[in-house]
């Protein structure tokens, strides 16, 4: 209190985030509800690096056994053959390629596909037709993968032929496109089709919403300077929305190299020994399809901590890829703020 002329003032300084304080700012029950709230919101983080901490911990302990009894280099060699739990050879070369070839053929197609999704829904559907749409889109995010996988080799491969043989005749020549007898049906080309397919909803959910969010001032500030509506899209829409896409994209990539169900019933497994090829018009495993298809072995601790050792690179990849998308976004911080 100070006095003025006879006049008792009350002293209101603003708070440092230069706002008038309110009535309640200084009460004990809304500092309690802060400290409630933050507390929780504090535990709920820690408890969740705690869980990814103690599966990457656990992964290692089991590996290490297995690890350290291989006779085969565990990053570079072909071979897998744990049927002896004391003369044990295995190397994650082939399940690498195949995981990460079938993924990022899966991005090249879903992510490009997505986005003109996202925008014909947020900027080019009349309003009867955007919401429909949108919905039928996200729909596909509840269909189980074994309903993928099932509808893909019985009835979506015999379709892909023609698909592979124009690939082979024009571009045979590269030995990415090299023709190895495979069937359609069940090469790492078709398996990441069906996997397109399945993150399709993931892309476009995420990319609709942070084109919706574009701030209107920017589109009209676009289009009052004479730019046609793909030109404000170009300039005021996508740059707004390009780390939600980076993070969409990342999303989908993580679902993409996890996936057991589908693969398993797609990709034709190779028998040990097939010589290495470089072609997507070949079979292969993944290693969520290794570990799910060989579940029988894991008959002894050698032979489990094999295939652990397998899940541990694949936790690694994931982890990696999100740390990535993590970094990508906390550079633009326009996206957050």
């Amino acid at each position: 209190m100070s006095s003025v002329t006879g006049v008792s003032v009350t002293d209101e300084t603003p708070d440092s985030d230069g706002r008038d304080p309110l009535p309640g700012d200084n009460a004990s029950t809304g500092r309690l509800g802060d400290r409630l709230f933050g507390g929780a919101a504090r535990g709920a983080g820690i408890v969740v690096v705690a869980l990814v901490t103690l599966i990457g911990v656990f992964l290692l302990v089991q590996a290490v056994p297995s690890l350290a009894d291989n006779h085969e280099n565990f990053l570079t060699s072909q071979k897998w053959d744990v049927s002896d739990a004391d003369n044990l050879g295995f190397g994650i070369a082939r399940l690498l390629w195949v995981t990460v070839i079938s993924s990022v053929l899966a991005m090249l197609i879903a992510v490009p596909l997505g986005v003109c999704i996202a925008l014909f829904i947020t900027h080019y559907a009349p309003r009867v037709l955007a919401k429909p749409a949108a919905i039928l889109v996200d729909l596909l995010a509840a269909v189980p993968s074994i309903v993928y996988g099932l509808w893909g080799a019985i009835v979506v491969g015999q379709y892909f032929e023609p698909v592979q043989s124009f690939f082979i005749a024009a571009l045979g020549w590269i030995p990415l496109f090299e023709d190895t007898g495979a069937s359609a049906a069940s090469t790492i080309a078709f398996v990441s089709v069906v996997l397109a397919i399945m993150i399709l909803p993931i892309v476009t959910a995420l990319s609709r919403e942070v084109f919706a969010q574009t701030p209107t001032a920017h589109k009209e500030a676009a289009l009052a300077l004479g730019a046609t509506k793909w030109e404000m899209i170009r300039t005021a829409v996508l740059p707004f929305g390009r780390p939600g896409v980076i993070s969409a994209a990342m999303l989908g990539l993580g679902r993409a190299l996890g996936e057991t169900i589908a693969v398993m019933f797609i990709v034709s497994s190779l028998p040990d020994g097939a010589p290495w090829s470089w072609s997507i018009f070949n079979g292969g495993e993944t290693f969520a399809s290794k570990i799910a298809n060989n579940a029988g072995e894991f008959d002894s601790p050698s032979k489990t901590g094999a295939y652990i050792s397998a899940g541990l690179v694949l936790f690694v990849l994931t982890f990696v890829v999100n740390a990535i998308a993590r970094i990508v976004i906390e550079r633009r911080k326009a996206f957050t703020e």
